[in-house]
């Protein structure tokens, strides 16, 4: 499944607003941690290539521009990278220890009466972002607590 890098930044881009940021979730997946850096390098990123570069060409003039361009080229590529990070993930399908345990919420969620999306056979990162969103969003927290 070939996506283009537009599709995964916009997937990467919904991943990171679907993602339920709760602390018990920071142990078992990467994405808590991710989005957090890639929040943070979304808004000081910009500036601090403009103040990189302003920097580097006050102190070694124009004979390093290329540096310079190389330099502020990579502050700008951090929340590029995240969101391809995220995008990539958001469609990888998951291994079978995450699939028993989505089923099984899945199953938990039905029997108290959240209105969820139907059960997959190949359920992605995203389903099981989707399904805990709804999970933290509508349920209690001893219910949920019996699963983290």
């Amino acid at each position: 499944m070939s996506l283009s890098v537009v599709t995964m930044l916009k997937d990467g881009q919904h991943y990171m607003d679907t993602w339920p940021m709760q602390k018990s979730l920071y142990a078992l997946f990467p994405e808590c941690r991710v989005i957090t850096a890639t929040r943070l390098v979304i808004k000081v990123a910009p500036p601090l290539a403009i103040l990189c570069a302003a920097m580097m060409i006050n102190q070694f003039g124009m004979t390093n521009l290329p540096q310079t361009i190389a330099t502020a080229a990579f502050f700008l590529s951090l929340p590029i990278q995240g969101l391809l990070w995220l995008g990539h993930r958001a469609n990888q399908p998951l291994p079978p220890a995450l699939k028993v345990w989505y089923v099984e919420i899945h199953a938990k969620m039905r029997s108290e009466g959240c209105s969820l999306q139907g059960l997959k056979q190949k359920p992605r990162y995203k389903e099981l972002a989707h399904m805990l969103k709804t999970a933290f969003d509508e349920l209690d927290r001893v219910f949920t607590k019996t699963w983290f």
